[in-house]
């Protein structure tokens, strides 16, 4: 079926929402969910596409800045929002629906429960953002209990997150399938990010040292790995805040980079935190 000749539906009510997911299911569509948090870019209309690629009669994407992955000294407030935008460019990409709840609808005033992965989240990110994994695990099951989704598509850039979403699904006995999809890139080769619209011309430039420094990665002693890199983004004037050599999928440090190995960055370019990553193949 094309979704493209479908009138996009365009939800604010969870249990509306939910309604209309179980609906559709019984009525034997296949539904794919795309989590966002909105500020659209072709990174995020890459993951509409792979849905639209994999068969699905309904696409609902989902847009949610979501408060409790944010640390209070993050970028919540600010975090770059354009709702209007954004519903116009999930009905060119050829989504069918499109959520669009608030803070006071997807959590009661007195909400106590979350959803913990203890393993996967406890490096990287989630050493440095203390209960980001947390709040995101707590929405995405959320959000799988309102879609009924057959499957979901995150992308390879949040690495980390992907790992983490998928041994929740794995481990809580979600009846759906992950599919990641590959890192978007700006002609520059810059890793697409909502956040990159805080960056100055200057900055943008900058960064560009983690994505050249990521392509230089050879086989080899992990530590030497990681130095080099180190130097080539701090040349640049980029603050490192890690550069790991992690297996692909347990996420625990590796001895030698080769095939199977995840390279994984995160680094501050003026205020911006960006994160990138390269799997060896």
């Amino acid at each position: 079926m094309s979704t493209k000749k479908k009138t996009m539906k365009i939800f604010a009510d969870p249990a509306k929402f939910q309604r209309w997911s179980r609906e559709r299911r019984l009525a034997g569509a296949k539904i794919a969910l795309v989590p966002t948090m909105g500020y659209l870019h072709e990174g995020h209309l890459s993951l509409i596409a792979a849905a639209r690629r994999r068969g699905a009669d309904e696409i609902a994407v989902s847009i949610f800045v979501n408060p409790v992955q944010f640390g209070p000294n993050e970028d919540y407030a600010r975090y770059p929002r354009d709702e209007k935008a954004d519903i116009e460019k999930c009905r060119a990409a050829g989504a069918t629906a499109v959520f669009l709840p608030t803070p006071e609808t997807m959590y009661a005033p007195d909400h106590s429960v979350y959803v913990e992965e203890n393993d996967l989240s406890l490096g990287l990110c989630g050493a440095r953002r203390p209960g980001h994994f947390r709040g995101v695990c707590t929405v995405v099951a959320k959000l799988f209990n309102l879609a009924h989704p057959d499957f979901a598509v995150f992308g390879r850039k949040d690495y980390q997150q992907a790992q983490v979403i998928k041994r929740m699904v794995r481990d809580l006995d979600f009846d759906l399938k992950i599919v990641v999809a590959p890192i978007v890139r700006e002609k520059s080769g810059l890793a697409m990010s909502s956040r990159n619209t805080y960056l100055s011309v200057d900055e943008r430039a900058a960064a560009l040292s983690i994505s050249r420094a990521l392509r230089e990665v050879r086989p080899g002693p992990a530590g030497g790995v990681r130095d080099r890199i180190v130097r080539a983004i701090e040349k640049a004037g980029l603050k490192t805040d890690y550069v790991e050599c992690v297996d692909s999928v347990t996420l625990k440090p590796v001895k030698r980079v080769a095939k199977g190995t995840a390279v994984l960055v995160a680094a501050y370019c003026g205020k911006t935190r960006l994160i990138d990553n390269r799997e060896i193949v």
